[in-house]
């Protein structure tokens, strides 16, 4: 409470100062009534105790000016199944003051910010993950002239309402060349350089390993583009770092991203491809699940929205993994054969994750505890397949009133990895023991234009797989009847689980109400166990069923 009265008259005495203020606020609140189903949850073991769960919160931030304050309540009463349990009561969690005047902007308080794509450095807010490893501190950017733009960072990261014992320093700078030299431009060349150094400080008081209490890295990248081309690359590299995540062994990360680029009109390829190797790095070593992650591994694998596709997503494994990405997108002409009236849209995806290579060490061991962990050939992939996905979409718009899409999947996944959590030493140790589940997908997606402005919208889905969950069918309609409400109703059917009590339908109907800035949801019906995913970060959802709530206005 004193920290909010002392920013409200800070917020009060600077507005004295200025000609023009606003204050804004954004609120959300999200909540479920669980209801017991024998069917869906036999033994009862994820029926909560407290029926009713819920949580919210509210961003408010006020702006004179070059000068901006903010402040977000939030409540946990109490956290919803699924999220991490760590979110209990509530509190103000994030409040700032931030000013931007002249080539510098200084931030106190709570901030987010990213070192180029995140390898070794990146605060940020998932909320639909129960993610948020804000930073704590002092943040200062400033423009130094000739495209030169340098970060500083110092603080602790956000944990739950509490802050991570871990110091995080960092340093990061972005060099445009082409305000350095102008005739780039004129040649349609673009290029900007950039380095970071991130290092953390925790006291180390284990009785037996010598643990580092400072731990360093850095990273260098390059965004070059050239006319219809671009490439981005960054490579990290981190020193030795024992912690929970790695088996506490002495090796260090690396990390290498790159992705490349074409555009035109109508058409748009891009390939990428990435390695890592012992890259988690956390403020505290002995952190689990989201906790006070530092950096981000960015997936590269295509993100899936359908029901049933979204039931197989890639996890970024921290340890080790090495793959690629590639996707074309073509637009065949209008006014064509092929093409019809309005054209016709084609893109094919496809992408793998693998293990990396990791060889015994001198004394034939290989991830031991306290030991250097494991040789490893950069270029050599690993023995375990962790995912391979092929999709391939054609999307046709055959009227002024009808829109239609086919997408095809075929899935490699391993189950046992990304959803049982067993780690590559484990497998390397007793190989052939993970199960890969193939997976083959189809779905048809239809948009159809319904007088007075109504919209009709239906996905049809099929899944065949061939253990783990088994063969599904969704369907899904979704009424638009007015730029105020919409009604969706949707259904799986589980009807090739390997259990037959598990053979069951997944009901769920939604009414959506919109009125201005304000969103309105209430849902209905069964949610089953999953793995949820946004950015290659992944939480589990225990299954579920019941009543649900939403709201989410800005003022």
């Amino acid at each position: 409470m004193k920290k909010l009265l002392l920013l409200v008259l800070l917020c009060s005495a600077w507005s004295a100062w200025g000609q023009q203020s606003t204050l804004r606020a954004i609120l959300q609140s999200d909540a479920q009534w669980y209801l017991r189903d024998e069917v869906l949850d036999p033994s009862g073991e994820f029926y909560p105790d407290e029926r009713l769960l819920g949580q919210g919160f509210a961003l408010f931030t006020y702006t004179d000016g070059d000068f901006q304050a903010g402040m977000r309540y939030e409540n946990y009463q109490n956290v919803m199944l699924g999220f991490p349990p760590g979110f209990r009561g509530e509190g103000i969690s994030y409040r700032y003051a931030r000013l931007n005047r002249d080539r510098w902007n200084i931030t106190v308080g709570n901030f987010y910010e990213q070192f180029g794509s995140g390898l070794i450095f990146r605060s940020y807010e998932e909320r639909g993950l129960g993610l948020d490893n804000a930073m704590d501190g002092v943040r200062i950017i400033t423009d130094m002239g000739h495209g030169l733009t340098v970060k500083g960072v110092l603080g602790r990261q956000r944990l739950y309402f509490g802050k991570g014992e871990g110091i995080v320093r960092g340093l990061d700078g972005e060099w445009s060349l082409n305000q350095v030299f102008p005739s780039l431009s004129e040649k349609q060349f673009y290029a900007t350089v950039g380095a970071s150094f991130i290092s953390k400080f925790q006291k180390s008081f284990d009785p037996i390993l010598n643990l580092p209490n400072n731990v360093g890295a850095w990273a260098t990248r390059a965004n070059l583009s050239y006319k219809n081309f671009a490439w981005n690359t960054e490579y990290a590299y981190k020193i030795n770092d024992p912690s929970y995540d790695n088996g506490y062994i002495y090796r260090p990360g690396t990390a290498f991203l790159s992705t490349l680029s074409y555009s035109q009109k109508g058409l748009g390829i891009l390939a990428s491809v990435k390695r890592i190797d012992n890259m988690s790095f956390r403020s505290n070593r002995d952190g689990q699940q989201f906790d006070l992650f530092i950096n981000f591994l960015p997936p590269t694998t295509k993100p899936h929205t359908y029901a049933l596709a979204a039931l197989y997503p890639y996890a970024t494994q921290v340890n080790g993994e090495m793959g690629g990405q590639f996707e074309i997108n073509y637009m065949i002409p209008r006014g064509s054969k092929l093409g019809g009236k309005y054209g016709t849209q084609l893109s094919l995806n496809t992408s793998m994750a693998n293990s990396i290579d990791k060889g015994f060490l001198e004394d034939g061991t290989r991830g031991q505890k306290g030991s250097m962990g494991y040789t490893s050939n950069a270029f050599d992939f690993g023995p375990i397949v962790y995912f391979r996905d092929v999709n391939a979409s054609v999307t046709r718009k055959f009227s002024k009133k009808y829109k239609s899409q086919v997408t095809l999947f075929n899935f490699e996944y391993n189950k046992t990895v990304l959803n049982d959590g067993v780690g590559d030493i484990t497998l390397l140790e007793a190989p052939g023991t993970d199960s890969i589940i193939n997976v083959q997908a189809v779905v048809w997606e239809n948009q159809i234009k319904l007088p007075k402005g109504q919209t009709l919208r239906t996905e049809f889905q099929l899944a065949l797989a061939d253990g783990f969950r088994g063969d599904m069918a969704m369907g899904l309609a979704e009424w638009t009847i007015s730029s105020d409400w919409t009604l969706a109703v949707q259904d799986i059917y589980n009807y090739g689980h390997p259990s037959e009590s598990r053979r069951i339908h997944y009901p769920i109907i939604s009414l959506i109400h919109f009125n201005g800035p304000t969103r309105v949801q209430i849902g209905y019906g069964r949610q089953q166990q999953g793995i949820f995913c946004v950015g290659g970060v992944c939480r589990v959802v225990p299954p579920s069923s019941g009543l649900s709530f939403s709201l989410t206005t800005s003022l």
